[in-house]
């Protein structure tokens, strides 16, 4: 997600909720978030609150990343995307 602050200045939103609770369980906020930045971050959480069977994203760049779709391969987590134009999948 991209918002703006009253400047104008751009900044990114990652909020990653668990789907059967909805409860967020991280906010992500930064000018910019690299995919590194994500791996991170979804790595504190596994190591929190174990390894989910999956990840569901849309598919904006920080989820469609070719490091993070490797890194969670490489960890077992399978990838589903929201389809396009599907707003009332996104939490």
């Amino acid at each position: 997600m991209v918002a703006r602050t009253s400047e104008g200045r751009a900044f990114r939103i990652l909020p990653i909720l668990d789907e059967f609770t909805r409860e967020c369980l991280a906010m992500l906020v930064s000018r910019r978030i690299t995919s590194q930045d994500v791996i991170d971050q979804l790595f504190r959480l596994f190591v929190l609150r174990s390894i989910p069977e999956h990840i569901r994203s849309d598919n904006g760049p920080d989820f469609t990343a070719r490091e993070i779709r490797r890194w969670l391969a490489r960890i077992g987590v399978r990838t589903l995307f929201i389809e396009r134009g599907s707003p009332w999948e996104n939490g």
